[in-house]
């Protein structure tokens, strides 16, 4: 199968992508799952942005977005990624209004939000469901674009370029393998332009707010393509997702209880009452989420609880209702009332900040190869990301990957011959029946990272997930060539390869900065203020 784009994942970077290059050429988007399941889907927060003057809250600005994101990055951001991404704000609202989004007004003007780091409130959203209503005004969008092939359940095993396929002098995206989950067939999907759009790598942690599908395929993608991966270290763990031992299924499981009801003045507390993490910051529940994540950590090991408590009891009755129905609602189906309890939280892993290697528009050091969104590694995040500013950095890079697409390479503007794509070899043709040692290794990767790659890390520790990831990394790839490939087997070898990579760059940092903290070199060094590279060579 050919078309002029090829774009893998379909949250707000992927289908914000499609929809603008539909209009120049023909586009094929793959989903892994279904059309929901993505970390656009689940977001609940918001739009981080600054609006025109007279729409955006007193005093507020872009410089003072800037700055927040800037402070909140623990000086590794790049500032000119930071600018250019932040000035777009006020054109990605208006852009996702285009596609039928609309934000929550009051008085016939946007309502504002505040989350931990920012300074004013400038968080646009549609109540607490913000990104599953951008995912539906998106996706609807799209299957009405004639352009725009949508396929659930398919899997990408592989980018195709021309170094793989032997070409010395020239490094360039020629498609991908593909498989096609429902039949297991393997098909050769043919574009000079490709898109990573995949989101991060959450479920590399046996905690995650993410969904399941969240298991790092767009940076494994890149890595055994060859392209430069950086700051995988820093993952960013969310201080508040619900804390229900007794709950089964993954919902139950990752259930996020949004920074916007800190936002809106939840507090949090220990089990006596104590508003605990004034102690790290004056800023208390609302400083960055390092901050308040590894607060919650130190107040978890001092006490010996389970977990802390989110407190908005002192809100009028019927304010979380209203300002929260999503998160309400599910609480109660859980059997907690948040109007009258504290809400039970832990922190879980939430946000890749490091990924590919890319500039603002997305731009890869392989020819034709975009990454787009959370998969990226700009520098808007530099070592811990300003909340909210995610679903921002994903449209505007998706407008300006376009831009550059049709710059550089123009549908119908003669390209180099591209040489014979082999067929993909598949390895021993033998039924995976041995699924239980996939689900074995799945189990494995995520208790390894947490236990060893949390919150805290020591060198031994990190030493000792390095070296059993590497024996799993060699059962996986045995696996891999010696079974029928199928979706799970997939993205076991991609879960192994992202947690190895966030490793490998946490080894390399001896320093503690942002999200990556370690007893062991305990300050932050100016020498050191540097980006955690990888390449596979």
């Amino acid at each position: 199968m050919s078309a002029d784009f090829l774009v893998i994942g379909a949250g707000v970077a992927g289908l914000s992508f499609a929809l603008r290059a539909a209009r120049y050429g023909s586009v094929v988007v793959l989903m892994k799952g279904g059309a929901y399941q993505s970390n656009t889907a689940w977001a609940q927060g918001g739009i981080a942005t600054v609006l025109p003057d007279g729409m955006c809250s007193s005093g507020d600005g872009v410089e003072s977005h800037v700055a927040d994101t800037l402070d909140a990055g623990a000086g590794l951001c790049n500032e000119a990624a930071v600018r250019t991404i932040i000035g777009e704000g006020a054109a990605t609202i208006e852009d996702l209004m285009g596609y039928g989004m609309e934000f929550d007004r009051k008085d016939g003007r946007f309502e504002l939000g505040t989350e931990g780091g920012h300074s004013h409130r400038r968080v646009l959203h549609t109540r607490d469901t913000t990104g599953l209503k951008i995912a539906t005004a998106l996706i609807e969008a799209v299957r009405e674009t004639p352009n725009i092939t949508l396929l659930e359940q398919h899997v990408a095993i592989d980018l195709i370029t021309t170094a793989k396929l032997g070409a010395v002098a020239d490094d360039r995206v020629l498609g991908a393998y593909v498989l096609n989950a429902k039949t297991n067939e393997v098909r050769i999907f043919r574009a000079d332009r490709v898109v990573l759009a995949t989101g991060g790598c959450g479920k590399v942690y046996l905690y995650t707010t993410n969904p399941d599908s969240a298991t790092g395929d767009g940076v494994a993608l890149a890595w055994r393509a060859g392209a430069s991966i950086a700051n995988m270290e820093f993952i960013q763990f969310h201080p508040t997702c619900f804390y229900n031992p007794g709950a089964t299924g993954p919902e139950a499981r990752s259930f996020l209880v949004s920074e916007a009801v800190r936002g809106e003045g939840g507090i949090l507390i220990n089990a006596k009452g104590e508003d605990f993490t004034l102690q790290s910051d004056h800023r208390g529940s609302l400083a960055p989420r390092d901050i308040v994540a590894r607060a919650i950590d130190r107040e978890l090991k001092r006490s010996g609880a389970d977990c802390v408590y989110l407190d908005i009891t002192h809100k009028p009755k019927g304010f979380m209702p209203e300002r929260f129905p999503y998160i309400y609602q599910n609480l109660l189906n859980f059997g907690l009332d948040c109007e009258t309890q504290p809400i039970p939280v832990v922190p879980a892993a939430h946000y890749q900040c490091g990924g590919v290697v890319t500039d603002v528009a997305g731009r890869t050091g392989i020819t034709g190869l975009y990454a787009i969104g959370e998969v990226a590694c700009t520098g808007l995040h530099g070592a811990n990301r300003l909340a909210s500013n995610s679903l921002l950095e994903g449209n505007v890079m998706a407008r300006l990957a376009v831009a550059d697409c049709l710059h550089r390479f123009a549908p119908g503007k003669p390209v180099p011959a591209a040489p014979v794509i082999p067929e993909w070899e598949p390895g021993n043709t033998a039924e995976a029946d041995e699924l239980v040692v996939i689900y074995h290794n799945w189990d494995e990767i995520r208790r390894l990272m947490w236990d060893y790659v949390s919150i805290v890390r020591t060198d031994n520790r990190l030493r000792r997930a390095a070296a059993r990831l590497r024996n799993l990394g060699k059962e996986v790839r045995e696996f891999y060539w010696g079974h029928r490939v199928n979706a799970d087997i997939l993205e076991l070898r991609n879960l192994v390869t992202a947690a190895s990579l966030i490793v490998d760059c946490a080894v390399r940092r001896k320093e503690s900065r942002g999200l990556h903290f370690t007893l062991d070199h305990p300050g932050t060094a100016e020498r050191l203020r540097h980006d955690t590279v990888l390449r596979k060579f």
